[in-house]
């Protein structure tokens, strides 16, 4: 029984490795679209038509379930596929609720009315894409009132970590704090909304300083998946077998996920 998960490219990886380490039986296949990455400059409609073809490989392999592990995937694709394109006996969740549910501290499921929280000034780095979108602002409207949301959009770092140049990727970052301190000089939190910023979330602390609260994806992602699945067991698929599949050059791509990962990684031609 299997669960999908996508990305754009490599950064899905981390949500990957926080799900292996809650649900360490879980048959996952994972699907990177490299050979399209990065989608944090595409249009809308591109992004949603490559997100619901990589989906059908999902579908395909054996998954009821898939996670879309990126936030240009969830912000400007998850809301329309979900109102006109998966099928019933399907499911196709996205990244920014639990991130939200985490920052306004409710819990899985809370679906009352948006309230006051404790965090009032957040600073959100992601693509130009999820910028552009305002999804995160949509949703943590459902959940919150009076916050005051300065996002950045961090271009090039998603280049950078899928080119293997960290280096050029945590200068970015910095430049890209400095940018987001222009415009809101002391944010209580700061999410990191790519799932490739974890590769680089070191930089963003470093950057952001030890007195703002830095909110990353994947444990929480993880988390929100053990509880979904528990509520809803017949959601794991029926495919048995972990894979990891790439739109992209296999060879490459395993050698950077290995890179990444500080493991193994073996990616199929999907």
């Amino acid at each position: 029984m299997a669960v999908g998960i996508f990305d754009s490219g490599l950064g899905g990886l981390t949500v990957l490795d926080a799900v292996r380490r809650r649900l360490p039986d879980l048959p996952i296949v994972y699907y990177g679209d490299n050979a399209h990455a990065p989608y944090g400059v595409r249009t809308a409609n591109d992004i949603y038509a490559l997100t619901t073809t990589a989906t059908e490989k999902l579908f395909a392999a054996g998954c009821d379930l898939v996670i879309l592990a990126c936030n240009t995937a969830s912000a400007a694709a998850l809301r329309r596929m979900q109102e006109s394109w998966v099928p019933r006996d399907k499911r196709v969740l996205g990244v920014f609720v639990p991130l939200i549910e985490s920052l306004t501290e409710r819990e899985w499921g809370d679906n009352s009315p948006p309230r006051e929280v404790a965090v009032k000034h957040v600073a959100l780095f992601a693509t130009p894409a999820t910028v552009a979108s305002r999804a995160f602002q949509r949703e943590l409207a459902f959940r919150a009132i009076g916050v005051d949301v300065e996002s950045q959009a961090c271009g090039g770092v998603v280049d950078a970590i899928e080119d293997g140049d960290m280096i050029l990727a945590e200068t970015l970052v910095r430049a890209h704090v400095d940018a987001l301190r222009r415009k809101m000089p002391e944010p209580d939190a700061a999410i990191l909304g790519c799932t490739h910023y974890p590769l680089v979330e070191q930089a963003f602390r470093n950057a952001l300083g030890p007195e703002v609260r830095v909110l990353s994806q994947p444990n929480l992602v993880a988390d929100s998946l053990a509880d979904y699945l528990q509520r809803r067991p017949n959601m794991v698929g029926p495919g048995t077998e972990s894979l990891f599949l790439t739109s992209g050059k296999p060879r490459q791509v395993s050698d950077r996920a290995t890179q990444f990962l500080r493991r193994p990684i073996e990616f199929q031609a999907a």
